[in-house]
């Protein structure tokens, strides 16, 4: 759909209306809450000030939504077919204004405790269960869904593994180089670090969002195949970065600070591992968490100094927190959804 008729669309259907007013308001909260994790290792290690550092994660999503999306968009599509939300127009577009619902309660909630959840998983949780309030289980697509679990754990082997490996042959490369010459040489490179964090992020995340905006055209009867249009990219980027540019220290501190103290070095490790995690499951269509890659990433960087310097604790509230999103913003979107039924039906 072009973006005129789309609008004329919007302003004449009221359910496709309060649908795309609640994904802009999701999309607003990912920006806000998860920018913070693609930052936290570059404000931690004081290589930028967090003002400044938030603004560069901005301009960075931005970027990576418009131009990971035009290279493959496999990610958006796995997203716009995870589940079935039925025939029936209304009911659906309802169940979906639901779903939206209660992923920014679910988000906010994240934030307000400092907790480092995944918007992925609460992205993909509460549309299930929304789907699932419509139409059963029967509504959830297998094959969609093993994606997006091969996803979940290849992010968390992967970006340890990478974090692990990364480290190693960082302080291998640079063990005869004068210590005030790899500082300066890692202040620079731990900023590209969290700007390639912040480009995949917005790669990630912003695909799965133009994924279920497709789903709500879709569902409203404006689109009848898979195609991303430009000014859907440009929408989302746009919302996406203002987000950001709110920033979140609660959640810095959790990430960068709480759980591994970490030098320059090993804060670039972190990202160039996390970066590079996202990008090859961005390029195989895998839909996966931003947050919890680049966490894993970094702890990854802590057990190679030591396995002890890992605040293990702090990992295990956060995997505790990954674990309780998907039955938790699942059961959120389904009671959600059928409150929503008997209201608005």
């Amino acid at each position: 759909m072009a973006f005129v008729p789309f609008l004329h669309e919007l302003l004449h259907d009221p359910p496709l209306l309060a649908t795309v007013l609640l994904l802009l308001g999701v999309i607003f909260v990912n920006g806000w809450t998860d920018a913070p994790n693609a930052i936290a290792t570059c404000v931690s290690t004081r290589c930028m000030p967090v003002r400044a550092a938030v603004l560069m994660a901005a301009a960075c999503n931005l970027l990576g939504v418009l131009v990971m999306t035009s290279v493959s968009a496999g990610v958006a599509e796995t997203i716009y077919r995870i589940a079935d939300f039925g025939g029936e127009r209304r009911h659906a577009l309802i169940a979906l204004c639901a779903a939206m619902t209660a992923i920014v309660l679910w988000a906010t909630a994240a934030w307000a405790f400092g907790i480092p959840t995944s918007e992925s998983h609460a992205l993909i949780a509460g549309v299930s269960g929304a789907a699932v309030a419509l139409g059963g289980f029967g509504a959830l697509h297998g094959g969609e869904w093993a994606k997006v679990l091969f996803g979940l754990l290849l992010s968390a082997a992967l970006g340890f593994a990478s974090g692990f490996a990364v480290v190693k042959a960082v302080a291998r490369i640079f063990q005869n180089v004068r210590l005030y010459a790899a500082q300066r040489f890692f202040r620079s490179a731990q900023i590209f670090g969290s700007a390639a964090m912040a480009f995949m992020h917005g790669a990630q995340d912003g695909q799965k969002f133009i994924g279920i905006f497709l789903l709500g055209i879709s569902l409203a009867g404006g689109a009848s195949g898979f195609a991303v249009p430009l000014w859907l990219m440009a929408l989302c980027a746009a919302v996406m970065s203002l987000g950001t540019s709110v920033g979140g220290y609660r959640i810095i501190k959790s990430v960068g600070m709480d759980m591994v103290r970490l030098e320059k070095y090993e804060g670039f490790s972190a990202d160039l591992a996390g970066a590079f995690c996202l990008l090859l499951s961005t390029l195989t269509g895998l839909p996966v968490s931003t947050t919890h890659t680049k966490t894993t990433a970094i702890m990854g960087v802590g057990a190679a100094k030591r396995v002890h310097g890992v605040r293990w604790s702090v990992a295990r509230d956060m995997a505790a927190a990954w674990l309780l999103t998907f039955p938790g913003c699942g059961l959120v979107g389904y009671l959600t959804a059928q409150a929503f039924s008997r209201l608005f039906d």
